[in-house]
């Protein structure tokens, strides 16, 4: 059974987003209070706060991490229209308090002229890079080109959407024969516009991002993107939350490869669930992409699951304050195990809108 914990997190207004670092050991926070909080947990099981600044000049709306490679690293997206990266420094100032860890600022992305509302790095085996998307609907692809100075960033890649951009996810896929892809959300408020998932890819031979696919049934704002983690399969899965839970199957269909055009895909809907019965804020999978999490105004978090039919059902509830949501049965959801921290992070979540 997953036990859930509650965190005094202390913030003073809104908390906008939460992520676990590559082990779910470690935990950052941000809010509309302008600042970060970073959580370790401790072999007790409990998180304690081990580092909390000030950020940005406005609300924050992201914050992410880098994987563990490259240093303990972070990342957040504001409304200042900055993105900042973050570095932890161990025994370089001596009037901290004991136990609390130094994070200082390595660099500022000061390219959007609006909102950055989402920010995320792209899989390891790409190095280091970032992505940004901002509400004037420009998705910006930054390299480290040395990981030992996070100082210095270049920007690779200009990608203008023509919609305001809300989320964005890399595909993770490392196999050879999936180029590098990014999935872009927008939050545009105007439902007679469809399309609001774009899928860009990139071409080996133009080196550029190019768009391969629209998802043309999605015309609701969609508030946060996910694609599965992808253990060799031929085709990629991703969950979109918008006034619903859906999830998408994507196909590549065969192409010369020498073609300079992107890759099309046949596309299936896998599964739609409107049973939060309100806005959905928040998708996230576990490593092995068996189980979705998803949380709405509803105040719960819903797990999903495929059968070996791959009939997606819901597997377990749970509400915000950690209790199960018991069924008919009078039997709590199956909340077990193999939720892991991915899983739990939409629980931490929270419906929390911009």
């Amino acid at each position: 059974m997953f036990v859930a914990r509650s965190i005094a997190a202390d913030h003073k207004d809104l908390i906008h987003d939460v992520s676990y670092d590559f082990h779910g050991r470690r935990m950052a926070t941000c809010s509309s209070d302008q600042s970060i909080k970073v959580w370790d947990k401790g072999d007790n099981g409990e998180w304690n706060c081990t580092a909390s600044w000030k950020t940005h000049s406005g609300s924050v709306w992201r914050v992410t991490w880098a994987h563990p490679e490259f240093g303990q690293v972070l990342a957040s997206c504001s409304f200042d229209r900055t993105a900042i990266v973050w570095e932890e420094i161990v025994g370089e100032s001596n009037d901290k308090q004991r136990g609390q860890s130094h994070w200082i600022k390595r660099t500022t992305l000061v390219d959007s002229r609006t909102s950055v509302t989402d920010v995320k790095f792209a899989p390891k085996h790409m190095g280091l890079m970032l992505t940004t998307c901002s509400a004037d609907g420009v998705v910006r692809i930054y390299e480290a080109p040395d990981v030992m100075n996070l100082s210095q960033w270049s920007l690779q890649h200009e990608i203008s959407s023509k919609l305001s951009c809300s989320c964005i996810s890399w595909n993770p896929s490392s196999s050879r024969a999936h180029a590098p892809m990014i999935a872009v959300g927008s939050d545009d408020s105007n439902v007679t516009y469809g399309g609001k998932v774009q899928i860009y890819e990139y071409n080996e031979v133009t080196r550029k991002y190019a768009k391969a696919e629209t998802l043309m049934t999605v015309t609701d704002a969609v508030h946060d993107i996910a694609f599965a983690p992808n253990l060799g399969r031929s085709f990629h899965v991703l969950a979109i939350a918008t006034k619903d839970v859906r999830i998408f199957k994507l196909v590549p269909l065969r192409k010369d490869s020498s073609s300079s055009a992107p890759t099309k895909f046949e596309v299936q809907v896998l599964a739609q669930f409107d049973s939060h019965n309100s806005q959905v804020w928040r998708v996230s999978w576990n490593i092995t992409s068996t189980i979705l999490a998803s949380s709405g105004d509803d105040g719960c978090v819903r797990l999903w699951k495929a059968n070996y039919m791959d009939n997606w059902k819901c597997t377990g509830i749970l509400k915000g304050d950690g209790s199960p949501v018991y069924g008919s049965s009078g039997q709590p959801g199956a909340l077990s195990g193999v939720l892991g921290s991915a899983a739990a992070q939409s629980a931490l979540n929270g419906a929390t809108g911009r």
